[in-house]
Order: C-alpha cells, then sequence, then structure tokens
C-alpha cells in the first residue's frame, strides 16, 4: 500500500537525516536469519532488520505489511517474511529491501549498507548493470517493494510464478520516498 511505503520512507528520510548515511546492520540481517534462497532470488531481501533500525522513527508493526499481502496465500511464503521480533507473530516484515539483501564484506556496489543516498546513487550509476539500468538520481532507485515472482524467472518455484501481492503489478518506494505502482507484465 501506497500510505505504508510511504511512512517507511518518512522513517528512512528521519534516519538519514539523524546519521546521514544508511546503517550498516549486516549483523542484524544474519541475526534474524540470513537465508540465500536456493532459487531466485539468489539473496535475502526480506527486510526484518529495518523494522528494529526504524522502531523509533515509526514504532508499531503494521507498517511493514501490506494489507492486499496479509489476505494473500503469499504472506506466508518464507521467502516473504520475516519477523522482526522472534516472540511477536504480529511482528512480520513483508517488504523487500533489494539493496539490503546481502551481509558480504565488502559491502557490494548495489547495497546500501552505510552509505550515503549519493554514494548508492553514484554506485549504482558506476555499475551500470543492464538488470538494475542507470539511475539519473534517487526517484529512479527503489528502496522498498511488495514482493513478487515473476514467471519470466526459470528457477520460481511453479506455485509462485507470476504471482505477486497486487494484481499485474507492484508498490515501489524509491530513495527520494515518493511511492508509486509499477505495472509489471511478468505478473498474473
Amino acid at each position: 500500500m501506497f500510505s505504508n511505503l510511504r511512512q517507511i520512507g518518512i522513517a528512512f528520510e528521519m534516519l538519514l537525516g539523524d546519521e546521514e548515511r544508511f546503517p550498516d546492520r549486516r549483523d542484524l540481517k544474519t541475526a534474524l536469519g540470513y537465508q540465500p534462497w536456493g532459487s531466485w532470488p539468489p539473496s535475502d531481501p526480506r527486510g526484518g532488520w529495518a523494522a528494529i533500525v526504524l522502531e523509533k522513527y515509526m514504532p508499531g508493526h503494521r507498517v511493514w505489511s501490506c494489507p492486499a499481502l496479509q489476505s494473500s496465500t503469499l504472506a506466508e511464503v518464507p521467502q516473504v517474511q520475516q519477523l522482526s521480533d522472534a516472540a511477536n507473530p504480529d511482528s512480520a516484515v513483508r517488504y523487500w529491501l533489494w539493496r539490503f539483501d546481502r551481509p558480504d564484506d565488502p559491502v557490494p556496489p548495489d547495497n546500501f549498507w552505510d552509505k550515503t543516498v549519493e554514494k548508492c546513487v553514484g554506485d549504482l550509476q558506476a555499475l551500470a548493470s543492464p538488470l538494475i539500468g542507470i539511475p539519473s538520481g534517487p526517484s529512479d532507485v527503489e528502496l522498498a517493494v511488495d514482493v513478487y515472482f515473476p514467471r519470466t524467472i526459470p528457477t520460481v518455484a511453479p506455485e509462485l510464478r507470476g504471482r505477486a501481492a497486487h494484481p499485474r503489478g507492484r508498490n515501489r518506494l524509491f530513495l527520494d520516498s515518493h511511492a508509486e505502482f509499477l505495472r509489471d507484465a511478468r505478473l498474473n
């Protein structure tokens, strides 16, 4: 839902206003159960760590799960959710944060751990990845997204292929904190 992603974007803005850099919480990502999947994606974009880090800016868990996804059978798929508090089943985070998907050291150019927004954009521009594209600025860089499983990726499990939180598309939050719905022909 746009409003959930916008609230997450505002919380990241407040954090960046205080810290100037995204947090480097690869330790927390690992502690919550880093599970790179053997199939697509070969990383773990689940964002349980973000709910913990942003808690002082955005208390509560409701914003971390798209309402459309909560009533879907996708909500319980392991690749979709991560608890930010193992003792609280209501703490499920069901948005993906692709730019915080690996705890590698050193930090890969397409990951944002301990980077300023300018460094994030610069690294993606220098990477010039055909999958990511070359962003012109923060408004072109995705920060968080609804879960989705493109039907064009052969390693996606058949029962997930083409499925997403929203029919035929996904909501995305960008580095400049705007959110938008993207139609995606790879989704049902």
